[in-house]
Formats: structure tokens, C-alpha cells, sequence
């Protein structure tokens, strides 16, 4: 561990710090990237960085198909049978307003141990940290399988790449029998958090026009309706303004036991941290009391969010106007289980039908990216993780499900089947990935990256009474709507629509 110490101190923090600074947004957010030549910059560093510090018969390759961001993709050859598949990304979210004093996205501060700055823990510190990982196996002797490490440069545009390149560089890779993706988050910085579903989404644009131009308000309110009022209304068609439980079964599913087991032991574990860790203003409260039940909202419940909205001036030059038009952003989370691209549909038929007055409302959606639920974790696997995770930070390994989207995981999923998954990361309370002030946790960084040396040198046996009893993803089963809800009719399935899609939301 002193070893793993010294070289993030030495090698993987300065490497960071040049990193951060690189504004390497994704291309949902930097159309024009292959021109502006900053992810390109920022996979460079990572292979310049990577070739360095190579280990022993490891080969390195910067692949780039027509017209796709680049990935890069790492080869180390092991003594023990079997393939290793790691994870990671280098794009980045944009830059978000908010960020306090002195810190900014492009501008890497360490403070109190944190590293500051966009992307360093979203994810740019995976292959730094993997690489890591392996030099410390190395330098100690231990036999390990071969690792490929496959890192993107399109996750936070929903990974619309990487079936290309899972489909090219499938003859390297081969057939992992066991996947670790690096960009998930943890409960808390005291022990190692492994993640067991991932809710899905569908987000789109919701449009209600009522005039052809805008009119006097005073002439025409209580005459024509507010195109507002109307998107208000059809909101209500999908959750309750009171509570904010979705009505409708099309986008409910069945809570496996085990996954309602585990939120309660991290909810025992977490505490009301499950909800202090967000930065509410001074009164507000959660939306439930239950800690327990906040676990489960936030993992396998569906929900709502107005995420954007057009067609509103600032209040500044917003005069006595009955606007055309409202356009609202919408993004619903869904359970981990359903089918995003038939949820899709099922939204779009309630938000269309019947539209209140004769308003032409339209929803289109460009992103449908199902969840994911975790396989059945091995014996090996789950007594491995239980090791590293007291070994390295004293504390037994924690299991719960995460509340975001991560297309790549329903990828990875359906193109390996066979293999274990181990999907962990550094994005515990108040990090903040995405939003204003995000930081890398490095001590709990270094420790997790002892943690995945220890996982992939793991022997592939363990006493049966460490094995988790984690199903794998059952068929969705809808819940009953909640009483009053409307009825509406489910669609059949349907391909999810091409469109910008965005990434790890």
C-alpha cells in the first residue's frame, strides 16, 4: 500500500492536475471536438502517461474508427489463465456554474485532499489507477490473469462509440471472465462500495404551442391557456406534484428482495448522510423520512425531473406576454430492470393523446438507455472483495445500487454474459460529479486502487459462505399503478429513436 501511496503522490497526481486542466468535453457538448483538438490532447496524455509507466510485455494502441472519438485501448499479458476487461473514460462533462472561489473545471486545486476540477474523479483518474494497480502486482511478485483495459472518449454522450469499437477490437479482448468498470460511485470514503444496478432513462424535449406569435396577455388570458399551464398539466399525467411518484405501471418494476435487503443495511451504515450529502438550502427537507425507502428511491424508483425549458424569457425582459410556446427538457429515471426504448414509447403516447384545448403537443426523446442489474456475483469474487475491502480500509465491502445512468454497463452486460462484473469508483458524498465543485477523494482513490490490484490477482475459489445471493437481472414485472392514476394503453416495442444522447446522467 506504501508503494501505491508514493506513486499517486509522485506519478498519478501531477498527471491529473495536466488533465483537469484539458477541457475535453464529450461530443453532446463539444460538437466541433475533433477540430478543437482537446480530447485528442487528452488521450494523448493518458498513453504518453500509460507508455512510461508500462509493465512488463504490455502493449498500448490509440485506435481511432472514421468519424468516432478515439479510444484507448492497453494490453497486458498475465501469468495466470484468463482476461481481466477494465474500464474507464477521459471525456468530460461541461463546465456548470456554481463552482466557489478559486476553484473552477479547468482549474486543478488540492484542498483538504481533494482534487478539484472537472473530470479527475468522473473519470479520469480509471486508467492512471488501473495501471497502477497492475505496476503493484508487479513489483510484488503476484501472478495475475492478462488485463485489457478499453478506455472512451463518448461516455457522457451515452457511449454511442463504443459498439463500434467493442465490435472491432473483439478478436483482442477475447472473452473476459471478469469486467471491472471504474465509473461508478460509493456511499461513503470508509470502505469499499460495489454497485448492483443502475436505473436506465429516457429524456426528450416536451413542446406545447398554443399560438401562432405571442399576444397581449391582458387580451387574451382567460381566453386561450397558458401554453405553461399546459405542459403543467401533462406533467401531472405522468407524476403526482404532492409526493412525485410516477403513476403509471409502463414505468414501475418488481424490487428484487435482495436489492431491498441491501438498501436497508445501507441505509443502516450511511445514516442520514444518505441525504445530507446533497446541498439542500436551509428548510428543505427529503421527500421521505424512511432512510431506507430514499435508498430505494434514488436506485429502483422512477422519477421525474425538469431538467431545462425554452420559450421563457429572464425575468428581466419577460413583458405582459402570452407566449406561443413552451419547450421543457424532461428526464425520467427508470427502474434498473425495464426497457428503456418501450418505456420511451409509452411516454410519448401520454404526453401526446388528448392534448388538453386542441394544443399541438409534440415529445421527442433522443435518449432511451436501458438500466442495469448486476449477475449473480461468484463466490471468488465476493470473498476477494471482502478482503480487499478490510484489508485496505478496515471495513467489510458494502453493496447498493446506483441512482445514475451509465450506458456502457447494458453494453458490457449483453456482449459478455458469462463474465463478473466489479463496478466500483471514487464518486462518494459531495463530489459532485457533473455539477459545480467536483472532487477526487484521493486517499479513498489510493485505496481502491489497492483494492483492484487485490480483486485481479484474486485466486478463482472461496468458501461457499461468502456468496452473496444477487440474482441476475429478472424480466421486469410492472407494479399496479397508484390509485386515481390514469389508464393508458402500453405500446408495443419499439427501437429507441438516434438522437444526441448523453452519458453517466
Amino acid at each position: 500500500m506504501n508503494t501505491i501511496v508514493r506513486f499517486w503522490d509522485d506519478a498519478i497526481v501531477p498527471a491529473l492536475i495536466e488533465y483537469i486542466s484539458i477541457p475535453a468535453k464529450s461530443p453532446h457538448f463539444d460538437p466541433q471536438w475533433a477540430e478543437h483538438g482537446h480530447i485528442a490532447r487528452a488521450v494523448e496524455l493518458a498513453a504518453g502517461w500509460c507508455r512510461r509507466h508500462a509493465v512488463k510485455g504490455m502493449t498500448l494502441e490509440v485506435v481511432r474508427l472514421e468519424g468516432r472519438t478515439p479510444v484507448l485501448y492497453v494490453d497486458a499479458p498475465g501469468e495466470a489463465p484468463g482476461t481481466v476487461l477494465v474500464y474507464g473514460h477521459l471525456d468530460k462533462q461541461p463546465e456548470m456554474t456554481g463552482w466557489r472561489d478559486g476553484l473552477g473545471p479547468w482549474t486543478p486545486v488540492i484542498e483538504d485532499g481533494r482534487l478539484y476540477g472537472r473530470g479527475g474523479a468522473d473519470d479520469g483518474y480509471a486508467v492512471f489507477c488501473a495501471l497502477a494497480a497492475l505496476r503493484e502486482l508487479e513489483a510484488a511478485g503476484r501472478r495475475r490473469p492478462r488485463v485489457a483495459m478499453l478506455i472512451e472518449c463518448c461516455e457522457e454522450s451515452g457511449s454511442y462509440d463504443l459498439p463500434a469499437y467493442l465490435e472491432a477490437l473483439a478478436p483482442k479482448i477475447g472473452t473476459p471472465e471478469l469486467v471491472i468498470g471504474l465509473d461508478s460511485g460509493c456511499g461513503n470514503y470508509e470502505q469499499l462500495w460495489g454497485t448492483t444496478s443502475l436505473r436506465g432513462l429516457v429524456n426528450g424535449v416536451l413542446t406545447v404551442e398554443v399560438l401562432s406569435e405571442g399576444v397581449h396577455s391582458g387580451d387574451a388570458s382567460g381566453i386561450v391557456a397558458s401554453s405553461f399551464r399546459v405542459a403543467r398539466m401533462l406533467l401531472e399525467r405522468i407524476d403526482d406534484p404532492a409526493t412525485g411518484r410516477v403513476h403509471h405501471a409502463a414505468f414501475h418494476a418488481r424490487i428484487p428482495p435482495v436489492r431491498a435487503g441491501e438498501a436497508k443495511r445501507a441505509a443502516k451504515v450511511l445514516g442520514r448522510e444518505v441525504w445530507r450529502k446533497f446541498p439542500f438550502v436551509e428548510g428543505m427537507r427529503p421527500m421521505a423520512g424512511d432512510l431506507d425507502e430514499l435508498v430505494l428511491a434514488r436506485s429502483w424508483r422512477p422519477f421525474l425531473a425538469v431538467t431545462g425549458a425554452d420559450g421563457l424569457p429572464p425575468p428581466a425582459s419577460a413583458g405582459n406576454v402570452l407566449r406561443p410556446k413552451t419547450s421543457l427538457v424532461l428526464s425520467l429515471r427508470l427502474p434498473p430492470t425495464l426497457h428503456a426504448p418501450r418505456a420511451a414509447l409509452a411516454l410519448k403516447t401520454l404526453l401526446e393523446s388528448d392534448p388538453p384545448y386542441g394544443a399541438r403537443v409534440a415529445f421527442e426523446y433522443g435518449q432511451a438507455a436501458s438500466g442495469w442489474h448486476a449477475p449473480e456475483t461468484a463466490p471468488w469474487l465476493a470473498a476477494a472483495l471482502e478482503r480487499a475491502s478490510k484489508e485496505h480500509y478496515g471495513k467489510p465491502m458494502m453493496w447498493m445500487g446506483e441512482g445514475g445512468t451509465i450506458p456502457f454497463m447494458a453494453m458490457l452486460g449483453e456482449k459478455f454474459p458469462a463474465a463478473q462484473f466489479v463496478i466500483t469508483g471514487v464518486l462518494g458524498p459531495r463530489s459532485n460529479a457533473h455539477g459545480p465543485n467536483e472532487f477526487l477523494h484521493l486517499d479513498y482513490a489510493k485505496k481502491l486502487t489497492a483494492c483492484v490490484a487485490d480483486v485481479i490477482a484474486a485466486p478463482r475459489a472461496a468458501p461457499p459462505a461468502v456468496r452473496r445471493s444477487t440474482p441476475r437481472a429478472a424480466r421486469p414485472r410492472a407494479q399496479a399503478p397508484a390509485r386515481g392514476a390514469r389508464a393508458r394503453a402500453r405500446p408495443a416495442a419499439a427501437p429507441a429513436r438516434r438522437g444526441r444522447r448523453r452519458g453517466s446522467a
